[in-house]
């Protein structure tokens, strides 16, 4: 026997959460695969800096739009990419959850977790590119930013919200003195400290692993690691995720 109200009850589940928004997708294939870098033709509706998908399932970012082709740099491994091949369009811009889950981590330039610790799924969307404000709109330097170091702080000082290039051939310290002023910044995290404690990012490209890891195993010992976030994109990985950190 049918039971009426059950499909009644099915019926009206299924008209509940049918939408009538059309989803389009703009879809291309790809016309050449040279060291990493995509050429694609078809995707005319595609965006700068808007991320693309291949049907091997990798994932790609818009970097170049000619009249007829676009440029794709591969956010992953595509060597099996080759002419024929489809890619779509998504319609999202490159983002990554950015919260305070952040803090003592270590990840990719994508948000991706590299200590093996869960992914990062609270905080707010935010874009990877995106427009600094301008200099009428920030707020003033006021607020030294003491790195530990007397002759920095004595000659050179720096102030939070400050930039400062620290320039050098190799193998003069330039990466000591990046951890040391992250490691001096311990004093402002206590309770009774009157400054706003810092939050310290430090973003490694291009190095090796093992430069990485001495890193944030200096950090670690220090207790510093709990207030810093690590970026890291080694000389081992993709061009596209070194660009994008």
């Amino acid at each position: 026997m049918i039971d009426e109200n059950n499909i009644i009850a099915q019926l009206e589940k299924n008209l509940t959460s049918w939408s009538s928004d059309p989803k389009i997708q703009n879809v291309g294939v790809v016309e050449r695969n040279t060291d990493g870098v995509i050429v694609a033709s078809g995707l005319s509706k595609a965006t700068m800096g808007e991320r693309v998908e291949f049907d091997n399932g990798t994932s790609g970012v818009v970097l170049n739009l000619d009249e007829d082709y676009v440029s794709i740099i591969l956010l992953g491994e595509g060597d099996d990419l080759k002419e024929g091949d489809r890619v779509k369009t998504t319609g999202e811009m490159l983002s990554i959850n950015a919260s305070e889950d952040l803090l003592g981590r270590v990840v990719t330039s994508l948000g991706s977790p590299l200590d093996g610790k869960p992914n990062i799924k609270k905080g707010k969307l935010m874009p990877l590119e995106k427009i600094a404000p301008g200099v009428v709109e920030r707020e003033p330097v006021n607020t030294p930013l003491k790195t530990g170091i007397k002759a920095i702080d004595a000659m050179f000082p720096i102030g939070r919200g400050q930039r400062e290039l620290i320039i050098g051939d190799r193998g003069l310290g330039k990466t000591a003195i990046a951890v040391d002023t992250i490691i001096n910044q311990k004093n402002f995290q206590k309770a009774g400290s009157k400054l706003r404690p810092v939050i310290c990012v430090y973003v490694a490209i291009g190095q090796k692993r093992s430069t990485i890891a001495q890193v944030i195993g200096r950090l670690t010992e220090s207790d510093a690691i709990d207030y810093t976030i690590i970026v890291a994109a080694g000389a081992s990985d993709p061009a596209a995720l070194q660009y994008l950190a």
